[in-house]
């Protein structure tokens, strides 16, 4: 497995405890990965690199202010989620997935690295109650049938450089699925931000609250 150092070249004003908690998430995270299919086992060799590094893009877009709050939709293992939560402390992180068996490993990472902004809940997403700032997810679905998901969902009042709304983690071209979702969006490159490879094709989606 890759280490947390790939994440504190582009972090570097972590504190101690946010570097312990980044080390410690990979360990943690493999242990359960071998009891639950939560990322890909060819996968684990860049834990780091795509997985953690890749759910921070989204820190690269903007920077949640202090008592906001994120919806993470289909966090699966808890990505893009449990890295933002480590990310940004004062905000709260509500990580929600369909799959039961996930999300009681998410809740199990998220209390073993003390974690004390964010929850995992089990629900469809369309049944989640409440508001947020901002919704996050990673490549969960097609946008077009993602963005319906999220209405309803929004707080009306912006505190942010970015009007509330959806920050999605995608690949590829989209054009064709940003038509296909009849959305207006702003599509940022990750490719330039962070240097390997991988994120040559990678993307954060921005779609104003609808």
């Amino acid at each position: 497995m890759d280490s947390a150092r790939v994440v504190f070249q582009y972090f570097p004003n972590l504190t101690p405890l946010q570097k312990t908690q980044f080390e410690k998430l990979g360990q943690v995270f493999i242990e359960w990965n071998e009891k639950i299919n939560l990322i890909s086992r060819k996968d684990t060799g860049h834990f780091y690199e795509r997985h953690v590094l890749h759910s921070l893009g989204i820190a690269k877009v903007l920077a949640f202010k202090p008592e906001s709050s994120v919806l993470d939709i289909g966090t699966g293992g808890g990505f893009p989620g449990i890295p933002l939560a480590i990310l940004f402390p004062d905000v709260q992180f509500t990580l929600v997935d369909s799959i039961q068996k996930k999300i009681v490993a998410v809740n199990s990472i998220i209390d073993q690295l003390e974690i004390k902004n964010a929850i995992g809940i089990h629900a469809r997403a369309n049944k989640v109650k409440g508001t947020y700032d901002f919704i996050v997810s990673r490549a969960v679905t097609r946008l077009s049938r993602f963005v319906p998901w999220t209405k309803g969902k929004f707080n009306k009042k912006n505190n942010h450089s970015l009007n509330n709304g959806v920050l999605y983690l995608k690949g590829g071209d989209l054009a064709e699925e940003l038509n296909e979702a009849k959305i207006k969006a702003k599509i940022i490159n990750l490719f330039g931000v962070f240097e390997p490879e991988f994120f040559e094709t990678k993307k954060v989606v921005y779609i104003p609250m609808v």
